[in-house]
């Protein structure tokens, strides 16, 4: 049976347990150096077929995660994906030195790709390579669907140490009040999520698995077990749930049985979620 995890920031694990238990690992929010308010509302719009947010990375910073969140998160009995995000090579290297010896963590999501804060200088291969020579624990990266060449840039990161790929984050979009003829974020534009993203999701999937030989976490308006057996299809080894668990938080057990009744379609690369593809030193 495929692994399904949650999408980062699209379930807390503290305020909603039985569902995050559902899954096959947990992906927390994005955890930055410092904390952080996130964006003015409003940050989270409607739109047709999905939603746009522009959250901002709102998180306690990774002092306040280690000591209260983390700990926690530990005791639900359910493997632990931690997501951080940064605005420099350094960010990334701090962030995952400070996770390297946490036994709760057993995976480290780096989100490469936010539409709503400001990116870091660095190249994506460049921020991989900074988190790589501080830990030893399995690193996926996370890509942008916007990226000019994606299969480039999974040639890049797998290059730079990255055991793993999370594709794909949300993609810029915006919409417009009617009656103020405005924006209806805050910020203006925002992320899109939802099943108008599962087709270009789908692209990415399959130029990345054709790339490199890194296992994949397929992710973007997957709301079925036919939405999830096309990722498969497409050669991603598990999937991960976003928007759909808005509207149904329980569709991890929903899903899974319609897998289990539909069955899962094969792919010669399926590995396990977790896998590390090549032993690497912590400095």
């Amino acid at each position: 049976m495929i692994p399904i995890l949650n999408a980062s920031g699209c379930l807390d694990a503290l305020t909603a347990p039985e569902i995050a238990q559902s899954l096959d690992a947990f992906v927390t929010k994005t955890v930055t150096p410092l904390p952080r308010e996130g964006n003015p509302p409003p940050r989270i719009a409607e739109v047709d077929s999905g939603m746009l947010n522009s959250i901002g990375l709102q998180n306690p910073g990774i002092e306040r995660f280690l000591a209260e969140n983390l700990t926690r998160l530990g005791h639900l009995g359910v493997r632990i994906w931690v997501s951080v995000g940064g605005f420099s090579a350094a960010d990334y290297a701090s962030l995952c030195e400070q996770l390297e010896d946490r036994t709760e963590v057993e995976t480290i999501e780096l989100n490469l790709s936010c539409p709503n804060v400001e990116e870091a200088p660095e190249t994506a291969a460049e921020l991989v390579a900074a988190a790589r020579a501080a830990t030893a624990k399995p690193l996926y990266a996370k890509l942008s669907p916007a990226t000019w060449d994606i299969a480039e840039s999974a040639r890049a990161v797998a290059h730079a140490g990255a055991d793993g790929l999370s594709l794909v984050n949300t993609i810029r979009g915006l919409a417009i009040d009617p009656r103020t003829r405005r924006p209806k974020l805050a910020r203006g534009a925002g992320g899109y999520s939802g099943p108008g993203l599962r087709p270009i999701a789908l692209a990415c999937v399959a130029a990345c698995a054709e790339a490199v030989s890194l296992p994949i976490v397929g992710m973007g308006g997957i709301f079925s077990g036919e939405d999830a057996n096309d990722f498969v299809s497409a050669g991603a080894s598990s999937v991960a749930l976003g928007t759909v668990l808005f509207v149904d938080p329980w569709a991890p057990a929903r899903i899974r049985s319609e897998l289990e009744h539909e069955g899962t379609a094969p792919v010669t690369k399926r590995q396990p979620i977790g896998h590390q593809s090549a032993p690497s030193s912590a400095v």
